[in-house]
């Protein structure tokens, strides 16, 4: 199980020192998320300022963008860094995609996702091996690719982990492509064809073990693939002070009230709660909603511990469901390292 980190909300400018103290803690990977700014200019600086730190988005949203400017960004940032990055894609929820990005929602959320990623492939495929650019779907065709638009193929560097470059499990991937999600439909997809899958924050080891899980592997089956095919990422809640705690009933309180990813409190048993949420949610009444979270709420979907047991307590509580941990609350140099590097530690040795 590998330790990741995620960037904060930072401008650019930030981003060097933190590329460059995350590497020296021994974080495996550096995410960056699209929040308050673009996923992958970033990404750019972490290529620079790094010589073995992954890193990766988790997430771009991929409704938002088209296959090729996707496939085009990522080719790139692959050649800057010898094969680090991680293209990792979330769908994001139609009334952001609607409203926020002002693109369409598709009438099939894991059809159209499924074409982007076969479309992304397909330019990748034509700029390494040469293959004529030929893809007609339902959502997407891209049938066009001149040589003055087609960048130089990838070199066959050695890879720091085979798992990255080259694949994840050994396959022939250049680019390792993640998905995110909170439903099973997503996770089958993630199964089916991606060499990753990052698990929304918003769950539990209950829901993972009995839903996500089955789900991807009911996907590795169907295309003949084996669990060491693919890394599911986990980014759990952590509380080891009383302000943590709030913080992270917070944080449950806003997931819980968007209705796509009601299956999570339906699969507890928390429906009623989830419909009180979104009620205060549609009408802007933010304070009230943590206090619908009740402590065995937040048990379930927050890990309660101390700091001197919490590597002891995450590496139980995520055996056998996760290959990769990053911490809900991003990594910021200077907030502390030494905690920081001891945990990172625990996961290393």
């Amino acid at each position: 199980m590998k330790l990741d980190a995620a960037l904060p909300p930072i401008q650019l400018k930030d981003v060097p020192a933190i590329a460059k103290a995350a590497q020296e803690i021994g974080f495996d990977a550096l995410w960056t998320q699209e929040t308050q700014h673009d996923p992958f200019l970033p990404c750019a600086l972490v290529a620079e300022h790094s010589k073995t730190l992954r890193f990766g988005t988790a997430i771009a949203v991929s409704f938002a963008r088209s296959p090729a400017n996707l496939a085009y960004t990522a080719w790139d940032l692959a050649a800057q860094s010898g094969g680090r990055f991680i293209l990792g894609l979330g769908t994001q929820v139609k009334a952001h995609i609607e409203r926020r990005f002002g693109m369409a929602w598709p009438e099939s959320v894991t059809g159209k996702l499924r074409e982007q990623i076969q479309v992304i492939r397909a330019f990748w495929d034509c700029w390494q091996n040469g293959t004529k650019l030929n893809f007609r779907g339902e959502y997407y065709k891209a049938t066009l690719m001149s040589p003055f638009f087609q960048p130089p193929p990838l070199p066959s560097l050695p890879s720091p982990n085979s798992r990255i470059w080259g694949g994840e499990g050994g396959g022939d991937r250049v680019i390792p492509i993640y998905i995110a999600g909170v439903n099973t439909g997503l996770a089958k997809l993630a199964g089916e064809i991606c060499e990753g899958f990052h698990a929304h924050p918003f769950n539990s080891p209950r829901y993972m073990n009995e839903v996500i899980t089955p789900a991807i592997e009911e996907g590795l089956k169907k295309e003949g693939r084996k669990r060491q095919d693919i890394t599911v990422s986990m980014t759990p809640f952590v509380a080891t002070s009383p302000e943590e705690e709030a913080f992270a009933r917070m944080q449950i309180a806003f997931y819980a009230s968007t209705p796509s990813y009601h299956a999570v409190m339906d699969f507890h048993g928390w429906s009623e709660t989830a419909q009180q949420l979104s009620g205060f949610a549609a009408k802007g009444e933010w304070a009230e909603m943590p206090m619908l979270i009740t402590d065995e709420m937040l048990s379930e979907f927050c890990l309660i511990t101390t700091q001197e047991k919490l590597a002891e307590d995450l590496k139980k509580r995520f055996e056998g469901i996760a290959d990769r941990l990053t911490l809900y609350s991003p990594f910021v140099p200077g907030e502390k390292d030494e905690w920081w590097r001891g945990l990172a530690e625990a996961f290393n040795s």
